[in-house]
């Protein structure tokens, strides 16, 4: 499976599909390149890429200890703000050595201890279903939404919960929407009616490929398919919904499946070298069947859900848009930083909304398994092309997806469909690849394409079976497509 498309759909790329193409376009190589080369002033802020402000202040945490009180991403300056609480003034050491290391300083009022009472104060007296409340370092306060179902006195007991903590420590928002996972996907999976998205290719504890996505897709079906009504490739090691966090670590049954560590966004590939978390004002992308390639900004952390099913701690809450389908699908950074798996929200693509995703750090730590560069199948090579090479390559006005590898491991590429998976399927009208069209004609002839039913002229020429999110050893799973509408 490997993100093969994008749909076509109407008003959700109204915004998604102007949202999507400069989504692609920003993610393209030096597109967002750090532009720090004037260090002439030790003590002046440093222009920064998003992935060097994340290290950095997981860094200066650490240095400042007690006086650090999170921090964010400042994208129009490239610049990482630190907020700090307790110093005597810009002459404190410690102070000075994070301006040395080249942040932004500033001081707040609260401190995260004191922003954590409130987080409790909040879950003791206002957990309420269609609640969430995640800190937010740009304004050093709690930020509380509600969506539309908490009226009357649950608005009441949520608006007299949020002034009892006081007029600094926490602001409240309506969200038009209602909050639900996204289950319904990147390239899709399918299991027990439900259908959901890959999130990323992993490699187990014991060695074995997996892949991560929801939690709460997790306890809704054991084993998933890569094709509605096809049969089983992985079985659910673990799960965690509700409760500390919305994620499952699912094998492949087939213990010799190449897993690459990349995301399929239609016009190129997104390597996928590291696992990272998330830091406040970053632009980040999200990956899904249903609704394509999406990006925003986080807004904030740590993030509590109160969804109908329970209550979910430890999430990110962006404003990045997503729909059912889009469940358990990816999130990460230009860099190719993984960062999170679709949870769920409020709202759509055509409207906006909220969007909250598990950390991968969490997941990944939970799970014992590994991501990147050194998992299974990674960066693997056929017929002297990268498998990166599939989706979005032009040919003389025609599309055509050539990346060998692509389903099938180390198979050739050479204008035939070597893909593992029985059989070829000729699905008039469906859609193809990664969505992409060259008059009128798409052509999916890589080896183990997976087409998910690519038009050409009217026919399916998409590679093997399970053309919805590609079957067979090799599946390119960074996503997860399908048509259901259930997350």
């Amino acid at each position: 499976m490997s993100h093969k498309r994008i749909p076509k759909r109407k008003a959700a790329i109204a915004v998604g599909g102007v949202a999507a193409l400069g989504a692609a376009a920003l993610l393209l190589p030096n597109a967002n390149a750090s532009q720090d080369g004037n260090n002439t002033a030790a003590a002046a802020p440093k222009t920064l890429k998003a992935s060097d402000a994340s290290d950095l202040a997981s860094q200066l945490e650490k240095l400042l200890g007690d006086a650090f009180a999170g921090s964010y991403y400042d994208d129009g300056q490239k610049q990482l703000v630190v907020n700090v609480v307790d110093v005597s003034g810009d002459e404190n050491n410690v102070i000075v050595q994070a301006k040395k290391a080249g942040a932004q300083v500033r001081q707040v009022e609260n401190s995260p201890a004191e922003l954590k009472a409130a987080s409790q104060t909040l879950k003791a007296k206002a957990t309420i279903p269609g609640t969430s409340w995640a800190v937010d370092p740009k304004t050093n306060k709690i930020l509380v939404t509600a969506d539309s179902t908490v009226t009357g006195g649950k608005w009441d007991r949520l608006e007299s919960t949020v002034n009892s903590l006081g007029a600094n420590m926490a602001t409240i928002k309506k969200s038009a929407g209602t909050f639900k996972t996204f289950v319904s996907g990147g390239d899709a999976i399918f299991g027990g009616g439900a259908r959901c998205s890959l999130g990323f290719n992993v490699t187990a504890g014991d060695g074995s490929p997996a892949f991560l996505t929801a939690g709460h897709c997790g306890v809704a079906a054991e084993q998933w398919s890569d094709s509605e009504n096809g049969q089983p490739i992985a079985t659910v090691d673990q799960a965690v919904f509700p409760g500390k966090g919305d994620f499952a670590l699912v094998k492949y049954d087939d213990a010799a499946t190449q897993a690459p560590s990349e995301v399929n966004v239609g016009q190129q590939k997104v390597a996928i070298t590291e696992a990272a978390e998330a830091t406040v004002g970053t632009e980040v992308f999200r990956m899904g069947s249903t609704t394509g390639l999406s990006n925003g900004q986080v807004l904030g952390l740590d993030a509590t859900v109160n969804y109908p099913e329970g209550t979910v701690t430890g999430l990110i809450q962006t404003n990045v848009c997503a729909e059912p389908g889009d469940s358990g699908g990816s999130l990460f950074t230009q860099d190719g930083q993984a960062i999170g798996l679709t949870s769920g929200g409020s709202g759509d693509c055509t409207v906006g909304g909220e969007t909250f995703f598990q950390p991968v750090t969490t997941a990944l730590e939970a799970t014992g398994a590994t991501l990147g560069a050194g998992g299974a199948g990674a960066g693997q090579e056929a017929g002297g092309q990268d498998n990166g090479a599939g989706a979005g390559q032009e040919a003389g006005g025609e599309q055509t997806g050539q990346g060998a590898g692509e389903q099938g491991a180390g198979q050739e590429a050479g204008g035939q469909d070597n893909g593992a998976g029985a059989g070829e399927e000729a699905g008039a009208g469906q859609e193809a690849g990664a969505g992409q069209e060259a008059g009128g004609e798409q052509a999916g002839q890589g080896a183990g394409e997976q087409g998910a039913g690519q038009e050409a002229g009217g026919q399916d020429n998409g590679a093997g079976a399970g053309e919805e999110a590609g079957a067979g050893a090799g599946n390119d799973q960074n996503g997860a497509d399908g048509q259901n509408d259930k997350h």
